[in-house]
């Protein structure tokens, strides 16, 4: 009897506990928010080869979105070398635009030739079509004419839209560390990198939370992260928390394929926000914001700036 009811219990702990399951994506391919010197070969190719390899150890799905205007010292050539890394360990690419334009700032005639450029380019470096495409900062629409609009020319171009569940500011924390490097601060340096993860963290409970209210359960998260010197060096612990947290990685295909992708989007707005809180808006909910970065990192982050 004693044993029947410790395995019972077992059991209804392991019932309980939420089916977790996250889509990695990564924004601003080749390299961004890390100076102009991350764009050098010689450092752009080995830091690339840190970060897809971190991803490998967790045998983790990862769509990545290129800017095809970044790192513009690049040639032709050394640029499809960049992108063949990431193809050669199983990413699939897709479209983040030209130029990094946003919606909101750029007449909708100039955004789409924008996307249509990237697209060209993508085709021509890697001799393949490009499925996927995401809005330069998740600016998808100021107006009710530019959201549907747009979403009515990826639709005739066969791109799937690319939303965003656990939305962060880890370009903040990546311009910051690239700054510490930068001027051989190891101290903040290292304050950035050991406030990083956590930060993460307290953002995804936010937006499980957010999750549970709106569906009930925990949806497949999808992630924005974005291709920098910090994420080539922090990606591991960010994937162990993750794991820690009792995710499984998944593609973004399959996390689109989650019903709760279908919800109504009414959103509209100049900025650019989790899909979390875009499906609570349509359904008349108030915007309850994510954890913002530590005020130490914000407060140094706008003195790096006046430098």
């Amino acid at each position: 009897m004693r044993l029947f009811l410790a395995v019972s219990l077992a059991c209804g702990v392991c019932a309980a506990q939420p089916d977790r399951r996250i889509a990695l994506t990564i924004d601003d391919l080749p390299m961004a928010q890390s100076g102009p010197e991350a764009c050098e070969p010689e450092n752009l190719m080995p830091a690339t080869k840190r970060l897809l390899a971190q991803f490998a150890a967790e045998k983790a799905p990862l769509t990545a979105f290129v800017i095809t205007s970044q790192c513009p010292g690049l040639t032709i050539k050394q640029k499809r070398a960049a992108l063949n890394l990431w193809r050669s360990a199983g990413v699939e690419l897709g479209n983040h635009t030209h130029s990094h334009k946003s919606l909101s700032r750029t007449p909708i005639a100039e955004y789409e030739e924008d996307i249509l450029k990237a697209d060209a380019l993508l085709q021509d470096w890697t001799g393949k079509p490009v499925r996927f495409f995401r809005w330069p900062m998740l600016h998808a629409g100021a107006t009710p004419a530019d959201k549907q609009r747009l979403e009515a020319f990826l639709a005739d171009h066969h791109f799937r839209e690319a939303p965003v569940t656990f939305d962060n500011s880890d370009w903040i924390f990546a311009n910051l560390f690239a700054y510490a490097r930068r001027t051989a601060n190891a101290d903040l340096e290292k304050r950035v990198r050991d406030a990083y993860v956590p930060y993460m963290e307290s953002v995804l409970a936010f937006f499980e939370q957010s999750s549970n209210e709106l569906f009930g359960r925990e949806i497949p998260q999808i992630l924005l992260m974005h291709s920098n010197m910090l994420n080539a060096d922090a990606t591991g612990d960010l994937l162990a928390m993750l794991r820690k947290r009792g995710y499984r990685f998944i593609s973004l295909e399959e996390a689109l394929e989650d019903p709760a992708y279908a919800e109504p989007n009414e959103y509209v707005a100049a900025n650019g926000i989790s899909w979390l809180h875009r499906w609570k808006v349509t359904r008349g909910g108030k915007i309850e914001w994510e954890p913002d970065v530590p005020k130490w990192v914000q407060e140094a982050f706008e003195a790096m700036q006046k430098n």
